[in-house]
């Protein structure tokens, strides 16, 4: 993880978060003292991980780790007092918010931050397979508007119009994305 916000009001909770997060390989670190600012910063910015060390100043840090949640892509790490820590997990938990207690010992965040870790990485592999699934749907649709227009104008039928584009995508040594944005160039 290489960019993390820190959301924390006491100055020594700082300290212990940005040690441990440079301590295991995190290069740029934000820090903000309230919820508001965060919610500037993550307008501004995109994170690997927010750490909320709640109770914050003006707000529980509860509402603020489910907006961050549901609005961002980045993990969010709620540190939460160890008498709250079951109510305030059953109430983040369907929103993705991973719960730590207080008093932190360094083994619980370790294991806390590389689950997040580990979730960034399936969504950010899940984000790029989407990138590349809406690519295809936009691909399929220019070559189904062209096969339409191959059959308004020309005649064609469906398979004519598919072997049409097939033959000369192999002839002009083009996609078949290509030759169908070609056609609809034409005919549109």
């Amino acid at each position: 993880m290489n960019k993390a916000l820190i959301i924390c009001d006491a100055p020594k909770g700082v300290d212990f978060f940005r040690d441990f997060l440079i301590q295991n390989d995190c290069n740029e670190i934000t820090v903000v003292e309230s919820g508001e600012e965060a919610r500037r910063r993550l307008v501004e910015q995109d994170y690997d991980v927010c750490l909320i060390n709640a109770p914050l100043k003006r707000e529980s840090g509860e509402q603020l780790s489910i907006d961050i949640a549901e609005k961002n892509i980045c993990q969010v790490i709620l540190f939460v007092k160890a008498e709250y820590i079951e109510e305030i997990t059953n109430r983040v938990e369907d929103y993705g918010v991973i719960t730590v207690s207080k008093p932190i010992s360094r083994q619980m965040f370790w294991s806390a931050l590389k689950l997040a870790k580990v979730a960034q990485r399936r969504i950010t592999m899940a984000q790029k397979e989407n990138v590349k699934l809406q690519q295809k749907l936009e691909s399929l649709k220019t070559i189904s508007r062209a096969k339409c227009l191959l059959i308004s104008y020309m005649g064609m039928s469906e398979e004519e119009a598919h072997k049409y584009i097939e033959r000369q995508a192999m002839d002009l040594r083009l996609t078949r994305l290509e030759v169908a944005k070609e056609i609809v160039r034409t005919y549109e």
